[in-house]
């Protein structure tokens, strides 16, 4: 039977952290459409928001010849973009948030480190592949950065973070990002890191994975999923914790819609009693 990828299950690492933190949550951000929309759903909080333009202005450099990606100043390129996002901020915080944006590029084009190197782009519009046929299941995700590393003929995973907190030493993240790379460009991954933009001057490395655990690891939790997507089964552990309760809130009316975004999900943003724009961490 040939391999049919709209009948599969699609997971990524978003996907699987919001099934490991609360399988309601994964219902409500993954599978959950709008009777009346028919579409999908997402919640816009500060700090995502800050996360989203930071990275649209630092993936517009892999595109640009080396010698040209610092020739105009990330700063400039963030306010110009800043405007896309500046209605998920209240005018209180607008401005915190918009001069930290600006102090996490300037310290990139103060330390550029790897960003001076070439750069691999996989050339799919989202990067998968089949982590299981027989299970049909596929794994996907979009890696931030790929350098080249010239003398090796290998490639370097950069995962950029704009948030305070590092990620967890369980994460599956990098070893998600490891398989994808091995699996949708000819390169080895010799290397792969973190970059927190928020305190770092330079990416922190990160110890390879075994793939094969990897691997079975990850298919372990796409069969789980599967199997609750088969059984419409997903149910918080904790009849409500902070993972599903903003996605409730939306369900309750107690968000505000605020248009259609280019993914065709339908965007809202939550509100203080106050009706101020809440942070979600």
């Amino acid at each position: 039977m040939a391999k049919d990828k709209f009948s599969a299950v699609w997971v990524s690492h978003s996907s699987i952290s919001d099934w490991l933190a609360c399988p309601r949550a994964y219902y409500l951000k993954n599978v959950y459409r709008d009777p009346k929309s028919r579409h999908k759903l997402t919640l816009m909080s500060p700090p995502l928001a800050l996360g989203q333009i930071v990275h649209e202005v630092i993936e517009g450099l892999s595109t640009l010849a080396v010698a040209r990606r610092f020739s105009e100043p990330l700063t400039l390129k963030f306010d110009r973009v800043w405007p896309k996002v500046a209605r998920f901020f209240d005018e209180n915080e607008a401005q915190k948030y918009k001069e930290r944006g600006r102090q996490m590029l300037k310290n990139l084009m103060d330390h550029p480190g790897p960003l001076k190197n070439l750069a691999v782009k996989i050339k799919m519009d989202l990067p998968y592949f089949w982590l299981s046929e027989p299970d049909e299941i596929i794994l996907c995700g979009r890696i931030d950065w790929l350098e080249y590393l010239a003398k090796e003929d290998a490639v370097h995973i950069i995962d950029f973070k704009t948030g305070r907190q590092d990620e967890n030493d369980g994460s599956l993240q990098l070893p998600i990002y490891y398989l994808l790379a091995t699996h949708t460009q000819e390169r080895p991954v010799k290397k792969m890191s973190y970059w927190y933009l928020d305190h770092d001057n330079a990416p922190k490395s990160q110890s390879l994975p075994d793939p094969k655990k990897a691997a079975a690891k990850i298919l372990k939790i796409a069969k789980e999923i599967k199997l609750a997507r088969k059984l419409e089964r997903f149910k918080c552990p904790h009849a409500g914790c902070r993972h599903c309760q903003p996605y409730e809130d939306i369900l309750a009316g107690k968000a505000e819609f605020l248009d259609v975004d280019p993914k065709g999900y339908d965007l809202y943003i939550r509100k203080t009693e106050e009706g101020k724009k809440s942070e979600i961490l």
